[in-house]
């Protein structure tokens, strides 16, 4: 059976920097659970950092950038905390590799697991096109990610590989 890393906070885990989930409905759950292993996964945590722990963003950038030393990702208070998740973004990628995973399944707007928008680095709620560090890691190394919204083209994707 073919594995997709999904993050924690899509699975019920109480993971988000606020120390709450972000849980899918329970039918795309299930349908997910039929057609594939779920692999866990919350780079935050994996990274070394705690729950809950202060909302972060990326700063002058986007994790592509951040990998590359170019931007940050800070917390509200102005500290740094890149480390943790680019340690968080190597070690999702580590997983991959090691479990021969190649799709992931993300949640949206996180500074490490956005697929197509991030917080803009203001603090002020505002969105950006961009993806979080370990979506441009995983992106960059031909691993699939995908957003929550996305969920019909993972099943098709999904579906592709029975065939």
């Amino acid at each position: 059976m073919i594995r997709v890393m999904v993050s924690s906070c899509l699975l019920g885990n109480k993971v988000r920097y606020d120390g709450r989930d972000n849980c899918l409905a329970a039918e795309d759950l299930a349908e997910l659970r039929e057609r594939a292993e779920l692999i866990a996964f919350c780079p935050e945590v994996a990274g070394g950092l705690p729950i809950p722990r202060r909302p972060a963003e990326i700063c002058g950038g986007d994790g592509a950038a951040v990998l590359e030393g170019r931007a940050a990702v800070r917390r509200g208070d102005g500290r740094e905390v890149s480390a943790a998740f680019v340690r968080g973004a190597e070690l999702a990628l580590a997983t991959c590799l090691e479990l021969d995973i190649r799709l992931a399944l993300l949640t949206e707007s996180s500074p490490s697991c956005g697929g197509r928008t991030i917080y803009d680095g203001s603090f002020s709620r505002r969105k950006i096109g961009g993806q979080g560090v370990t979506t441009a890691l995983l992106s960059q190394n031909k691993i699939q990610v995908f957003s929550p919204d996305q969920l019909e083209e993972v099943l098709l994707v999904l579906a592709s590989f029975d065939e």
